[in-house]
């Protein structure tokens, strides 16, 4: 007789294994080795099991990447809490998350296949487009002078950068180039949004 009937239930735990399993696979194997029964198997959680969590792959994709992207906040969070500069806080803040991927190599293989994703599936560029809306609201009052938006956008090609490897910026050249944007989130000059 099977002890899995007397096994404690842990919802949680599972769930958390499942997206732990899938963004190994997806960093390791790329977002199309992430099938529900490579999930399955990988986690030595039974299909039934996933299923209760992830009625579909769609639903598991997206369960990833709000995971990633709720890891994403908490270190820009965090960065935000040891600055003590108030004008530009979010935008340094995101500068150093994105550049800092590079140096979490588990997050950073995640991030590269769910960002490869965000070019093919609408639902989640719509979902990055909501989370980029929401901070800009949020941080008007800091953020939205025209220097913090292209820090901003400089960010992003730096992420996109260093997803596709397009560039070799490592060393004193990606340190110059962060602390250069960051002085122009620092700066006094043209502070009001265009």
């Amino acid at each position: 007789m099977s002890n899995a009937h007397h096994r404690k239930k842990q919802p949680v735990l599972v769930r958390q294994q499942l997206l732990d399993v899938a963004a190994r696979l997806a960093a390791s194997e790329g977002m199309a080795a992430v099938t529900l029964d490579a999930v399955s198997a990988a986690s030595s959680v039974s299909k039934g099991g996933l299923l209760h969590h992830f009625p579909t792959k769609n639903a598991l994709l997206d369960a990833l990447f709000e995971s990633l992207l709720e890891r994403f906040d908490a270190n820009i969070e965090e960065l935000m809490r040891g600055d003590p500069l108030p004008q530009g806080r979010f935008t340094r803040a995101y500068l150093r998350a994105v550049s800092g991927l590079k140096d979490r190599p588990d997050d950073s293989r995640s991030w590269t296949q769910v960002t490869i994703a965000l070019l093919a599936e609408p639902r989640l560029r719509l979902r990055w487009r909501h989370w980029v809306q929401a901070r800009t609201e949020e941080y008007i009052g800091t953020d939205s002078a025209l220097d913090a938006q292209v820090v901003r956008f400089a960010a992003d090609g730096l992420w996109f950068a260093d997803t596709l490897e397009s560039h070799d910026i490592d060393g004193v050249l990606r340190r110059d180039l962060i602390d250069r944007l960051i002085e122009l989130t620092e700066s006094n000059s043209r502070r009001n949004s265009p």
